[in-house]
């Protein structure tokens, strides 16, 4: 199926390209600076508050102008609402990072050694269930035909992140690793609302895919 985009819409395209690099770079971020807090690396951590907030700016900046350009030269004006509508959701986890990185750098969650490797793997759960989106909503725009083929995959890495997620509460709250059962909340907190952006990106991918479904027909 062609591109949505006419041969007039290479602006609009553009910035639909530049605020998926963005997305892709605060997804990259978030893995490398939630890593550094674990590690202990917290120098380097809190340089990731500043360039997390350019991001979402520059992300809340090109949509903006997406927004703008969309009605000037979608070539399907049927498919606005649902163009915006997944932009608006993608946006959402450009937020949640930010949102994520804040709250660690003010509270500062205890985790132990032994969980750091959990950790680490959850973290890489969510960087690839978002990459992976990031390629489902490039396809919806490019190559139609790829979406469901992303959608798969957005839901394995979105699994392999529960399946990290109850593996570490397990840890968390098992008898005599933690005694501090604040503790065990507090660390219970972080997991759920890391594990959370794969499933976000989980609910994306479905609505790339509603989406993509309409405009076949």
């Amino acid at each position: 199926m062609k591109s949505i985009f006419t041969n007039h819409a290479k602006e609009l395209e553009n910035y639909i390209n530049k605020y998926l690099e963005v997305v892709s770079n605060a997804n990259m971020v978030f893995e490398r600076d939630s890593k550094n807090f674990i590690k202990g690396n917290l120098e380097e951590f809190k340089k990731s508050l500043d360039e997390i907030s350019q991001l979402e700016n520059k992300a809340d900046d090109y949509q903006k102008e997406i927004k703008y350009k969309l009605y000037k030269y979608m070539l399907i004006p049927e498919a606005r609402g649902d163009v915006l509508s997944l932009l608006e959701n993608v946006d959402n986890i450009v937020d949640h990072f930010k949102k994520l990185l804040v709250q660690i750098s003010i509270e500062k969650p205890f985790i132990p050694d032994e969980l750091a490797e959990d950790f680490f793997s959850l973290i890489d759960m969510v960087n690839k269930a978002v990459d992976v989106l990031i390629k489902c909503i490039r396809s919806y725009f490019q190559n139609i035909s790829m979406v469901n083929e992303y959608v798969n995959k957005v839901h394995f890495y979105e699994h392999e992140a529960d399946k990290s997620e109850e593996m570490i509460k397990r840890k968390i709250f098992k008898k005599g690793k933690i005694e501090d059962f604040s503790i065990k909340v507090h660390l219970r907190y972080f997991v759920e609302k890391i594990a959370e952006i794969s499933d976000r990106a989980e609910t994306i991918s479905e609505r790339a895919s509603v989406a993509a479904i309409k405009r076949r027909i």
